[in-house]
């Protein structure tokens, strides 16, 4: 058993590698990058970490929502280019947190928690945030204050 898990968490890393989507290129891990965790989409039942959309996460017990983007609605789209956006963008940030490393940063505002009790964060890995990142793919949009709409 002990050769066994350490052989199929390389032969996973491998395929990761290999089937990672082309994209902009993300910055690397720094030695300051020091939160991991593998994130799947949110379902039913409990939620500890998870990706809930394209702007809000779930991790390590905590709801957090990414304070330097607006991504499109997955829950209740206004449209059907809303919701097929909203679910590449929860797709993509999702990819984004499994590919290594981060920092969770309060936003500089200095604001910690937003009006539904969510923690306010930038995610970062080697100072670049994972939020303009998608903002760079037409995924989401620079957090202004007020919702985009997106159809």
């Amino acid at each position: 058993m002990r050769i066994i898990l350490p052989l199929v968490f390389a032969a996973f890393a491998a395929l990761l590698l290999v089937s990672w989507p082309a994209g902009e290129p993300v910055a690397a891990q720094s030695a300051s990058d020091g939160e991991r965790a593998l994130f799947p989409v949110c379902g039913g039942g409990r939620r500890v970490t998870c990706v809930v959309d394209g702007d809000t996460i779930w991790y390590r017990g905590a709801k957090i929502r990414i304070a330097d983007i607006d991504t499109p609605e997955v829950n209740q789209p206004a449209c059907q280019r809303e919701a097929a956006l909203g679910r590449r963008a929860t797709e993509r940030l999702r990819e984004l947190l499994n590919a290594g490393a981060f920092t969770l940063e309060p936003p500089p505002s200095g604001r910690t928690r937003d009006r539904f009790g969510r923690e306010l964060r930038v995610i970062k890995r080697g100072g670049q945030s994972l939020g303009q990142v998608l903002v760079s793919e037409g995924l989401a949009s620079r957090w202004g204050g007020q919702k985009r709409r997106w159809c």
